[in-house]
């Protein structure tokens, strides 16, 4: 990209510098488990690697007993419980000496850098959208808009700087020597000193600097920064994450399930079967083949390039639409299967898709606009009739 500027060292001392003091941040890159000599099961490595894809045209064999997903892969939050900034990029070789230590159950590293808006600077984590999100507080790991719009390529905002800054959501704001950037969403993400996050791949764009900043999660009041601190050697700067912001991140317990439109059946095969009644006329079989061709089953919820989210990949602005409460349990989730697979008969429903033939090719191809696509699905839709028939 013409114009974007790179971040020279003195830029990467200020980040450094500003972050030290205060910061609290949350990362996460994929996972690798380590075993410790003594056969233990060590850390996990968070690192960079894409989710598993759904597979090709066989029917899932996994269907009659897989359990629908809630929320899905990542909402079990796992908050720092020690921060370190590094002048330089951490090794993967010293991450493992990381995971390796006593009380040590979860590393990342995340690329991190600053820009300036009217000469104010602005401190900003680069983060995988799809992997960031086990890492923040239960609210924002829910909120549909922050995720896709890291998705996109925009800006979000911590609350404390729109406040600060007087930001608008929605609009742009044009980055010193460097392109414009839209504010699209603003979540309290409890990171004090980090004034909110871009995509990774924006980040490497903007020149961020690559796997300066490390995140630890274990055993909090045994964990040993010393020991981290020896191993990013003398320059490294380590903070540990204070309990207001752990407690902020810790899962709450969801409502008990009411009469709903679905309910929680206990399977996937079920859920489908269920979740075709919203549409009469609808076989459950096209709702199974959207569900594997999308996430896997739940598999792999995105977000997607485009920014759709979910088991059954709706776009937030369509589920803002169509979204349906199928559990019963007063919320219409995008993450949760038991809500997302009724909102797609739904949808497909007021698409004709309860009309079969063409009606039902078309309302496929209104899911997602490709006729590829639509042979795909109604291809595996029937090769699991005569499965599960």
């Amino acid at each position: 990209m013409s114009g974007v500027p790179t971040l020279p060292a003195a830029t990467l001392r200020t980040f450094v510098a500003g972050l030290a003091a205060l910061i609290t941040a949350v990362i996460a890159l994929g996972s690798l488990v380590l075993v410790t000599e003594d056969g233990r099961p060590a850390a996990t490595i968070q690192q960079d690697g894409d989710p598993a894809a759904a597979g090709g045209l066989r029917p899932d064999p996994t269907l009659p007993s897989n359990s629908p997903v809630i929320g899905g892969p990542g909402i079990q939050v796992t908050p720092p419980d020690l921060m370190a900034i590094s002048p330089a990029a951490v090794s993967m070789r010293t991450l493992r000496k990381i995971a390796k230590l006593r009380h040590v159950q979860k590393v990342a590293a995340a690329d991190g850098g600053t820009v300036r808006v009217s000469g104010t600077a602005l401190q900003l984590l680069a983060v995988d959208p799809a992997q960031f999100r086990s890492w923040t507080p239960k609210a924002v790991a829910e909120h549909p808009e922050v995720w896709s719009a890291l998705a996109r390529d925009e800006f979000v905002a911590d609350g404390g700087t729109i406040k600060r800054l007087g930001m608008v959501l929605g609009a742009e704001y044009q980055l010193d020597g460097g392109p414009r950037l839209r504010v699209a969403a603003s979540a309290s993400l409890g990171l004090p000193g980090v004034d909110g996050l871009v995509g990774k791949d924006l980040g490497r764009r903007l020149g961020f600097s690559s796997a300066v900043v490390v995140l630890v999660h274990g055993d909090s009041p045994s964990l040993d920064a010393h020991a981290v601190a020896r191993l990013l050697g003398p320059k490294a700067q380590v903070v540990r994450v204070g309990a207001a912001v752990r407690r902020a991140a810790a899962p709450t317990p969801s409502a008990p399930p009411a009469q709903a439109l679905v309910g929680r059946p206990e399977s996937y095969l079920e859920l489908y079967q269920r979740s075709a009644g919203v549409c009469p006329g609808l076989s459950w079989t096209v709702l199974a083949a959207i569900g594997q061709v999308e996430s896997g089953h739940g598999r792999n919820n995105g977000p997607s390039s485009a920014g759709a989210l979910g088991p059954m990949q709706f776009m937030p602005a369509t589920w803002k639409a169509y979204g349906v409460d199928g559990d019963g349990d007063g919320d219409a989730d995008i993450w949760s299967a038991y809500d997302a697979v009724p909102t797609a008969a739904k949808y497909l429903c007021a698409n004709g898709a309860g009309q079969g033939g063409d009606k039902l090719r078309k309302a496929v191809w209104f899911y997602n606009h490709s006729w590829d696509y639509v042979d795909k699905v109604l291809s595996l839709a029937d090769a699991y009739a005569r499965t599960y028939s």
